[in-house]
């Protein structure tokens, strides 16, 4: 079957204004599709989902693929790198996204003036409440994306690791307390051991950085695939690690959820298995994780404006994440010891 970037449990119909950022007229659709190897244009639907690009559902004589639009925060010359990484994973049997080239051999385009590109499509389904079996499958995806990834020659460096946190926190500012009692402070603190201990010298390779349960779908039990790549850079693995623990194995109360991440680390560590530096130093990646994301939110969401129609997702989350993880004093807190 095709393979692409689509949940096909959502209703494309039902588009907010604020989905799709570039509207496409359809003489200059034709024309670009026409440039690739896709047959008649038979339908093309705005998706419903995202927020850094413009996303389409074309329906062609080939079959369903995926149009982005590049908008906002991806740099077009990012474009190679996340393009290339998803050709060398998809070379290697991890399921993503692929991106299709026109009659010159070319995998990225221009559109209304943007970057644009067309992706086979990926059946499946994120899942909304993550069970302890999507936590193992994840665990061994991931894994087996770093090995994966091991040979491929290009390089980009993570644009929000800690070495720009403090510039979050500080654009941020003494508003932060907004969000919760003597944030700014607190942040302060947690920025200075972070930056203090950080690890300089456990492996590392090409990471995800954004592998979210939206970002991950399945087909049942079976995970089918990963998208949206477009966060990945080289940066420490278990960095990569330290991401999905916070964004699987915690609880809508904010509790962690010891099972599912004794299922994520182990299917791990069964693929890639974690050095004694990388065990050691897991719960502050963890901290680190959960500050990075913290900071992304709370910038977003001191900037939005009243009115506005997207509502940017609470930071408090990761705030109570994060104090959680600076309590960890080992990989027994997240329910898993070597």
């Amino acid at each position: 079957m095709p393979r692409g970037r689509y949940h096909p449990h959502r209703n494309t119909n039902a588009i907010p204004p604020m989905a799709v950022y570039t509207e496409v007229p359809d003489e200059e659709l034709a024309r670009f599709a026409g440039r690739y190897p896709l047959g008649a244009l038979l339908s093309c639907k705005g998706i419903a989902e995202g927020v850094e690009n413009s996303n389409f559902l074309l329906h062609t004589e080939r079959g369903h693929y995926i149009l982005t639009l590049y908008e906002r925060r991806v740099e077009r010359a990012d474009l190679p790198f996340f393009l290339g990484l998803m050709e060398h994973l998809a070379a290697r049997e991890l399921t993503c996204p692929l991106p299709v080239h026109d009659h010159s051999g070319e995998a990225l385009g221009e559109l209304c003036g943007r970057p644009a590109a067309i992706f086979t499509f990926l059946e499946g389904m994120s899942v909304r409440r993550p069970r302890v079996g999507h936590c193992a499958a994840l665990g061994q995806a991931l894994a087996t994306m770093h090995a994966a990834g091991r040979d491929f020659p290009l390089r980009r460096a993570n644009a929000l690791s800690v070495g720009q946190w403090r510039a979050l926190a500080e654009a941020a500012g003494p508003a932060a307390d907004a969000v919760a009692p003597n944030l700014a402070v607190a942040l302060a603190d947690h920025l200075a051991v972070l930056e203090r201990c950080w690890p300089r010298d456990l492996p590392a390779g090409v990471i995800h950085a954004d592998l979210f349960p939206d970002n991950v779908f399945f087909l049942g039990e079976r995970l089918s695939g990963l998208i949206d790549f477009y966060f990945a850079c080289n940066d420490l693995l278990a960095y990569d690690l330290a991401v999905c623990l916070n964004a699987w194995c915690f609880e809508p109360d904010a509790a962690f959820n010891v099972t599912k991440g004794r299922a994520l680390i182990a299917a791990y560590h069964a693929v890639r298995p974690l050095t004694a530096g990388e065990i050691a130093a897991l719960p502050l990646l963890a901290r680190g994780a959960a500050m990075r994301f913290l900071l992304t939110r709370l910038v977003d969401w001191l900037a939005v404006r009243p009115g506005a129609l997207v509502q940017p997702k609470d930071p408090v989350e990761y705030w109570k994440k994060l104090r959680f993880h600076a309590d960890a004093r080992s990989t027994a807190a997240y329910g898993w010891e070597p």
